[in-house]
């Protein structure tokens, strides 16, 4: 039965908490929201509902920054699902004092990279904004929670990904290289220091773009990994990669059902590998004829571009691949493409997805701008992540593999591969015979003796267990879904 009078006592209360959560969700108030909108950005509450399914998000901290006028201290955040699976995330309110860092705003994050790893779910950060708040930090106590720390601990945790999707600079934009996946829109930017300070301090005058458009960030610092066509795409992007990933480390890989399971021919790769390791090709057209379906998702396709890496499905199982591309300097390995490729395996590793290596490259990348960028050590670091690599991997040479660069491709005997295998077109020796035989001074006859057996084929590192069988291109599906059936059951802890 219920009491009207005790009703009417709650009146007064409940108005005000209304009128609080109502104060909440106005953000910057409508001119701001209305002048963000016609830039064809969504707002931070328009993102969150499009990043998390429908009616799933509960928002924490609504009420922070009401007292001073700062609806939810330009940070809303809370958790929802995405795809049925629990996940925290964080957007950045640029109509509310540009989305910079506040003192509540601040402990909001911490907050959610504290649950993140407490409850041993994925991190979304969704990043505009203007860094720290002038002020903030002379007005708060000096041993408060660091969210940079919180975010820190997360790694190898669980998943972490973020999206800039606006003008990200300082303590806000050092989320983005702490992630394992960043993704940017063309008019967005991210950098240390903005133009301002960038000019008082340098000198140099510079657009934001210029700064750290997508161009700089994405192309040749590789700090952000794939761009978006706008908010939605890169919010899509988000969503997508989390989908390869379990929840959290040692969690359940998500597995897909469905027909792709069932044995298929590749014949098609006839059509697409020369035989003749002199012509190039697009390794891309080998990876989506032998994965699933569609389920192909490139990361960083405009970086270190002799390799091509990314995660996709096969059999529904989700992989990691990494695959030299001979349409790009022959596929020979430089630092770029080495530390993108290190990058991918050692996600993989943490979370335990299989790692499939397609192998079609001369070496390491020579010459004094190679070694000038590093391309030694890089390389050394990804050979390091390989031999370190615990997730189950299967290697495949697909026509040349030679010296140092096959190395740093998981394919070394005894290297604790699940599967080893070569197509007819393959050969591997430390270096090609006509170069390597002109630096080591052999004589005309040696050189040819060493460069017909180099292109004799597989069949002498075969008859060595070099590999565990030379298979005809149309097979090479099924053996790595028998590959990865070895290692379906697998301990990796």
């Amino acid at each position: 039965m219920t009491d009207p009078e005790r009703r009417r006592e709650w009146q007064p209360w409940l108005d005000r908490l209304s009128e609080e959560h109502g104060r909440a969700r106005t953000m910057g108030g409508p001119q701001r929201l209305a002048a963000h909108r016609s830039s064809g950005r969504l707002n931070a509450r328009e993102r969150l509902d499009l990043l998390f399914d429908e009616q799933s998000f509960t928002e924490i901290g609504a009420l922070v920054g009401n007292k001073d006028d700062s609806p939810a201290d330009g940070f809303v955040c809370g958790f929802g699902l995405i795809e049925g699976r629990p996940v925290v995330a964080g957007a950045e309110d640029y109509t509310t004092k540009a989305g910079s860092v506040g003192r509540g705003g601040a402990y909001k994050r911490h907050r959610l990279a504290e649950l993140a790893l407490q409850e041993r779910v994925p991190l979304v950060w969704l990043k505009e904004g203007a860094g720290a708040r002038l002020g903030v930090r002379t007005s708060t106590p000096a041993r408060t929670p660091n969210d940079l720390s919180a975010m820190a601990d997360l790694k190898g945790e669980v998943p972490v990904v973020c999206a800039i999707l606006g003008i990200s600079a300082g303590h806000g934009a050092l989320a983005a290289p702490m992630a394992d996946f960043v993704v940017m829109t063309p008019q967005a930017a991210l950098f240390t220091a903005g133009p301002p300070l960038v000019k008082a301090a340098l000198g140099e005058d510079l657009s934001p773009h210029e700064l750290g458009g997508w161009e700089v960030a994405i192309r040749e610092a590789g700090t952000v990994h794939n761009l978006a066509r706008d908010d939605a795409d890169a919010i899509a992007q988000l969503r997508r990669y989390l989908s390869f990933l379990p929840s959290c480390r040692g969690g359940w890989l998500p597995h897909q059902d469905g027909p792709e399971a069932a044995p298929r021919s590749t014949d098609e790769l006839l059509d697409v590998i020369p035989p003749n390791s002199r012509q190039p090709y697009d390794v891309r057209d080998v990876i989506t004829t032998v994965v699933d379906a569609d389920s192909f998702f490139e990361i960083q396709p405009l970086y270190g571009a002799a390799v091509c890496t990314g995660w996709a499905r096969l059999g529904g199982r989700p992989v990691a691949v990494v695959a030299n591309n001979p349409r790009h300097g022959a596929g020979a390995m430089d630092a770029a493409a080495a530390i993108k490729a290190t990058e991918l395996i050692e996600i993989a590793d943490t979370f335990g997805q299989p790692v499939i290596f397609l192998i079609d490259n001369p070496g390491m990348l020579a010459g004094s701008r190679a070694e000038r960028d590093g391309v030694l050590k890089w390389g050394g670091r990804l050979y390091l992540a390989v031999r370190r690599l615990r997730s189950p991997r299967i290697s495949v040479l697909i026509r040349k593999g030679f010296g140092f660069g096959l190395a740093t491709m998981a394919h070394m005997p005894h290297d604790r591969q699940s599967l080893t295998l070569a197509l007819p077109s393959a050969n591997i020796a430390t270096m090609p015979a006509q170069s390597g035989g002109r630096t080591a001074h052999l004589d005309d006859e040696t050189r040819a003796r060493i460069e017909g057996a180099q292109r004799g084929g597989p069949y002498g590192l075969a008859d060595r267990l070099g590999v565990d069988d030379v298979v005809h291109p149309r097979e090479l599906r099924d053996r790595l879904l028998k590959g990865l059936r070895l290692s379906a059951d697998r301990d990796q802890r």
